[in-house]
């Protein structure tokens, strides 16, 4: 792993690669304290847990039948922000220091117009 595809190396590790069409942002660091959260929550009270899982599942299958806009909507998203800020700091991944300008530089450099391979500058001959 590259330093400069890595411009944020914690608390969470945010790594920036460039893709076809832009880039990837890989934080799958974050989401396995996410991930781990939810293990330590299911540890605690497992039962409440799955519940309030499938009230989301139930919620999210309403809204998709009643619109962005409906009650089942606004529940479910009022029902995921709770867990996130039970279980992910609200599901905001912290940056700090250098490595705020470092993902702004990496970004930067990602998105940049770039030529396209085999295909000539205009005025060349």
């Amino acid at each position: 792993m590259s330093a400069d595809r890595t411009p944020v190396t914690g608390p969470f590790r945010i790594h920036v690669d460039a893709r076809p069409t832009g880039v990837g942002i890989d934080v799958s660091h974050y989401l396995t304290a996410v991930v781990l959260g939810l293990a330590q929550a299911a540890d605690e009270d497992g039962k409440s847990l799955l519940d309030d899982l499938r009230y989301i599942a139930e919620l999210a299958r309403s809204a998709a039948h009643q619109g962005s806009d409906s009650h089942a909507a606004h529940e479910r998203d009022e029902r995921v922000a709770e867990l996130l800020a039970e279980v992910a700091d609200d599901g905001v991944i912290p940056v700090y220091g250098e490595q705020v300008a470092r993902l702004r530089d990496r970004l930067a450099l990602l998105t940049a117009p770039r030529p396209v391979p085999g295909q000539r500058e205009a005025g060349a001959a």
